[in-house]
């Protein structure tokens, strides 16, 4: 493999778990995969407690940014070799058509921006 393989991580707002899974995949995966995320309605910021945890664990989140998912179908945007969506609203949404011709799948995970309670429930929601 001469080139990493690029995975681009959707969900709807784009605060939490499409967040976490760009930041650990690009750490895990450093030199084999380069790892994006997009939101079909992004929030325009990560949530607060998604960076907390992300720096606890040794995470770089100086890259975590909110964003659309259009930013990765416009022109000169990286070839994507996968495309994972990670919440169920995201997986039944049209998706912008993806450079590269890549991989989907969806990999729903319950959303930890939703959870409500003290820290020990937020950081494991059921």
């Amino acid at each position: 493999m001469d080139q990493p393989f690029n995975v681009l991580f959707l969900c709807t707002g784009n605060s939490a778990r499409s967040i976490m899974a760009e930041a650990i995949l690009n750490k895990v995966g450093a030199g084999k995969f380069r790892a994006y995320s997009g939101g079909s309605q992004p929030k325009g910021r990560v949530h607060p407690e998604t960076l907390k945890l992300l720096q606890s664990l040794g995470y770089d989140t100086s890259a975590c940014r909110s964003k659309s998912w259009s930013k990765f179908a416009n022109p000169g945007a990286p070839l994507l070799d996968f495309v994972f969506t990670v919440c169920d609203n995201t997986a039944g949404e049209a998706c912008p058509l993806w450079p590269g011709q890549p991989m989907t799948a969806h990999w729903g995970i319950p959303d930890p921006a939703e959870a409500k309670g003290n820290p020990a429930a937020v950081c494991n929601p059921s």
